[in-house]
């Protein structure tokens, strides 16, 4: 049986990130697929470059930022002022929508600003149960209404009163009244992620920096993790046993626990899955801009994302998302039909021909974080530390958060590990 001290699972942003920090050379990485990068693979086709997912980046931690640019070529990432419109009734608003009410036309302007004023009386009392709740709560019937409840119905593929409150932690575009208020005169639309950077090859570039660090033989591919014998310490892949002394794993986490043998209630692990199609067209379309959201449900999609826009080529490049519950039937033709009919219709295209498209499935894509999801994920993450097992990651966490979130926890954990006796 072979043995490793360091059983990393994925090759993607979370397990080579490990790899990279941990001060070891003891480690193996299984990968069940055929190459690296996770769900920030890329795809190139005829001239068009596209990510599985809209992967914009956004580094607060500059030190991780520079780490990454060290390894890769010179001039290969933009850095881009990000332009985000709301497609409402036709009209495009500035996004976030609760910030730019002022600018819907003046009946419907005036009722969301009437009740956002009137929220208390209406909502409050009780504190918020559920997201869908603090959304009233926070914003009024109007607000909710237009934008915020429908927008996340679709992208959830879930009722709201499912999600708990913090369900979207500090990637909620909140603003009190007087931001609202405040942002009729003058434009404050500052969020999160107003900047973001994109390397010119697409966000496999970023997964590229990782692997430079990590020699070719320190990656197995093609070898699924099948199960973990927790009181041996050993995993059992596709192709062999492997002993360990820690293992790190970014699989998610409703398909890591059936592994273990640990007794958890599945049903709180519930989640979406994302239909993307990424499609370009033979010219340029909508300029200026690079995400619009879609709340009406005219629209099959809820979200569209322009690459064209970020380094001004010629060819209109889109991305273009639909939320699924996951045991839906997914018709991918049909939906592809359904998609440039509602791209014409929104005005997107206008007698566009396309000339490339490709189409991935994310399976899981948004995780449905509620109270009970939270309580289980920490008490068995516990359990499995005890056992030198640790699921960490957007979906080994069963959460919701940044590209470079990942990279922090596995470095953390890496430094944590590092400091081990033996290590």
């Amino acid at each position: 049986m072979d043995h490793t001290r360091y059983l990393v699972v994925g090759a993607g942003v979370s397990g080579l990130a490990f790899a990279n920090f941990v001060d070891s050379d003891d480690y193996l990485i299984v990968e069940a697929d055929t190459e690296i990068g996770g769900y920030c693979k890329t795809v190139k086709k005829d001239g068009f470059v596209w990510d599985y997912s809209g992967h914009f980046f956004h580094f607060k931690h500059k030190e991780l930022e520079k780490y990454l640019l060290d390894r890769m070529p010179a001039d290969e990432v933009k850095v881009v002022e990000k332009s985000t419109k709301i497609l409402y009734k036709h009209a495009l608003v500035d996004f976030p929508f609760q910030k730019n009410i002022h600018q819907l036309p003046q009946d419907e302007f005036i009722e969301c600003l009437y009740d956002l004023f009137f929220k208390d009386e209406v909502y409050g009392g009780e504190k918020a149960e559920n997201f869908e709740q603090m959304l009233y709560q926070k914003f009024g019937r109007g607000i909710t209404e237009r934008f915020l409840k429908p927008y996340n119905e679709k992208l959830y593929a879930c009722s709201l009163t499912e999600l708990d409150v913090d369900a979207m932690g500090r990637f909620f575009p909140y603003a009190s009244v007087e931001d609202i208020v405040r942002n009729m005169r003058e434009a404050d639309n500052r969020s999160y992620n107003s900047t973001f950077t994109y390397p010119r090859g697409g966000a496999i570039q970023y997964v590229n920096a990782l692997k430079h660090e990590v020699p070719d033989e320190k990656i197995a591919f093609e070898e699924r993790l099948v199960s973990i014998d927790l009181d041996r310490k050993v995993a059992i892949t596709t192709k062999r046993e492997i002993g360990f002394e820690f293992l790190i794993t970014s699989a998610p986490f409703h398909q890591l626990m059936p592994m273990t043998g640990l007794d958890y209630d599945p049903s709180q692990l519930t989640y979406n899955k994302v239909l993307i199609f990424n499609l370009g067209f033979d010219r340029k379309g909508w300029e200026d801009t690079h995400w619009v959201y879609f709340p009406e449900r005219e629209y099959a999609f809820y979200r569209i994302g322009f690459y064209d826009n970020i380094f001004g080529t010629d060819r209109m490049s889109l991305y273009v998302e639909l939320g699924y519950a996951p045991d839906a039937e997914v018709d991918v033709e049909g939906a592809k039909a359904q998609v440039l009919a509602d791209l014409e219709k929104a005005g997107v295209i206008d007698g566009h021909q396309l000339v490339a498209d490709h189409t991935i499935t994310l399976d899981p894509a948004y995780v449905h974080i509620t109270k009970d999801s939270n309580a289980l994920v920490d008490e068995m993450k516990q359990a499995l530390a005890a056992r030198g097992v640790f699921s960490i990651g957007r979906y080994g966490s069963w959460t919701y958060c940044s590209i470079e979130d990942n990279m922090i926890e596995a470095r953390d954990l890496a430094y944590t590990l590092n400091r081990l006796p033996g290590a």
